[in-house]
C-alpha cells in the first residue's frame, strides 16, 4: 500500500515513515501543508496520515482540499488539537479517524492497519484465495500453518493481486502502489516479478494472468482433467 505522511516534527515523520516502511508499505513524507496539498492533487495514496498544526497550509485545509478534489484515500488525523470540536469538525470534512498526540505505536499500527483493510473494502483481518491465506494484520501469506516465505517486492505485489483476486490491475497502478517518490521501478521489473511470482503460486493452485495492454491479475490455475479410463 501507498501512504503519505505529513507530518512538520522532523524527528516523529523519520520514526512513523521507518515503521510504516517496515511492514513493507511505500511511504512519501512532506513537511508542510502547502507540498501536502500539491502532492495529493498529482499522485495517488491509499491512505494519509495527516498532521494539522503544519506551516503554509493548515491540516484542516489540507483535507477540506482534498475532499472537494474527490480525493477518496483514507485519512487518519494525528494532532494535539484533541478537543470535542476539532474531532467533530475533522470528521466532518472527511477524516476516517483522529489519534491525539501523544499516541503509542501500536496503537497507531493498529489504525493504520484498519484504515487500510476498510480501504481495501475488507472486513476481516484474513483474506483467502486458492491455497493461499493472507492476514493483513501482519501482511504475511500461509497455507495451512506453513507460511510463504517471499522477498519484499514480490510479497508486496502479491498483496495488491490478492485483494484484487480475478480483477485486472493496471501496471501503473502497481507500479504507483509499490513505489514512492525515491524509488524507481520499470515495467520490465515488473514483469520479473510477476515471473517469479507465478513459479512461487504454482504449488498453491494459483497463476498470475496477462491482461495483454493492460496489467495482470490472480486467478485459480484450471484443474487437470482427470484421465479417461481405458
Amino acid at each position: 500500500m501507498r501512504i503519505l505522511l505529513v507530518e512538520d516534527n522532523i524527528a516523529l515523520a523519520d520514526g512513523l515513515s521507518t515503521i510504516l516502511r517496515g511492514t513493507g508499505h511505500a511511504v512519501d513524507v512532506v513537511h508542510d501543508g502547502a507540498s501536502a496539498d500539491a502532492v495529493t492533487s498529482a499522485e495517488a495514496f491509499d491512505l494519509v496520515v495527516l498532521d494539522l498544526n503544519l506551516p503554509e497550509m493548515d491540516g484542516l485545509d489540507v483535507l477540506r482540499a482534498m475532499r472537494a478534489r474527490q480525493n477518496q484515500a483514507a485519512v487518519l488525523i494525528l494532532t494535539a488539537r484533541g478537543t470535542p470540536e476539532e474531532r467533530v469538525k475533522g470528521l466532518d470534512l472527511g477524516a476516517d479517524d483522529y489519534l491525539i498526540k501523544p499516541f503509542d505505536i501500536s496503537e497507531f499500527e493498529a489504525r493504520v492497519r484498519v484504515l487500510l483493510r476498510r480501504q481495501a473494502g475488507l472486513h476481516s483481518a484474513t483474506v483467502s484465495f486458492g491455497g493461499l491465506s493472507l492476514d493483513l494484520n501482519s501482511r504475511a501469506f500461509s497455507s495451512g500453518a506453513t507460511p510463504l516465505d517471499i522477498p519484499a517486492r514480490e510479497l508486496g505485489l502479491l498483496e495488491i493481486l490478492f485483494m484484487r483476486a480475478g480483477k485486472v490491475v493496471a501496471k501503473e497502478a502497481i507500479i504507483q502502489s509499490l513505489t514512492a517518490f525515491d524509488d524507481d521501478i520499470s515495467a520490465n521489473a515488473i514483469e520479473q516479478y510477476v515471473s517469479r511470482l507465478r513459479k512461487r503460486l504454482a504449488p498453491y493452485g494459483l497463476t498470475v494472468k496477462t491482461a495483454r495492454g493492460i496489467g495482470y491479475y490472480l486467478d485459480k490455475q484450471p484443474e487437470a482433467a482427470a484421465p479417461e479410463a481405458s
